[in-house]
């Protein structure tokens, strides 16, 4: 299959993810600021998970297009990225009705922790179906802040219950402003080698 496929398959899904996203805030039931107090935390919540889903999808944008060919393992790969990012309307919308509470902070942590797990299957699945010496190979490297975002998660979501779900929050927020400034790998190897990057060459 040729990654454009798998690229429009994605930015559908992740189009529906968005509108489920937005269509969880309510309206405000009156017509001062104050109306829209009550709605604070669910809309806080909504902020970050669209930056997350923004994240993922301007990374995953830009990894695809360094593929050449995707294969079933590829499929899968990106099929569980999609399921934990799909989750993420539910996670708000229980923090929108639970309030800042453990619970259901941590559970938002599970979802941003095993979508970043996800996303890096999906990196592994490209590499063995692209090969060592691929551009995505090369762009990939050592995978140092993927790793540090995956331990931070983790983290959040054990200081959820132990000390304070508000810096679980913190820390998902601090994730993210690290992930805000778009991949650069591939970019910079697509600009050093154009033809390999197109996909024009074996």
């Amino acid at each position: 299959m040729k990654p454009d496929r798998l690229c429009a398959f994605t930015d559908g899904v992740i189009a529906i993810i968005i509108t489920i996203m937005v269509l969880e805030l309510p309206t405000p039931r009156g017509t001062g600021w104050i109306s829209l107090k009550p709605e604070a935390t669910l809309f806080g919540a909504y902020v970050l998970s669209f930056i997350n889903v923004g994240i993922y999808w301007n990374n995953h944008h830009h990894m695809l297009q360094s593929a050449r060919r995707v294969d079933g393992r590829v499929l899968w790969a990106n099929l569980f990225l999609l399921f934990w990012l799909s989750l993420f309307p539910f996670v708000i919308r229980w923090i929108g009705e639970a309030g800042v509470t453990a619970l259901p902070v941590a559970a938002f942590g599970v979802a941003l922790l095993l979508a970043g797990f996800a996303y890096q299957l999906l990196e592994v699945a490209l590499i063995k179906s692209e090969g060592q010496q691929s551009t995505i190979a090369q762009a990939v490297g050592a995978k140092f802040k993927e790793w540090v975002s995956i331990a931070l998660y983790l983290t959040a979501v054990i200081v959820a219950f132990l000390v304070s779900p508000w810096i679980s929050v913190a820390i998902y927020f601090g994730v993210s402003a690290m992930w805000l400034v778009p991949d650069k790998r591939f970019e910079r190897l697509a600009r050093e080698h154009p033809v390999a990057a197109n996909g024009e060459q074996g």
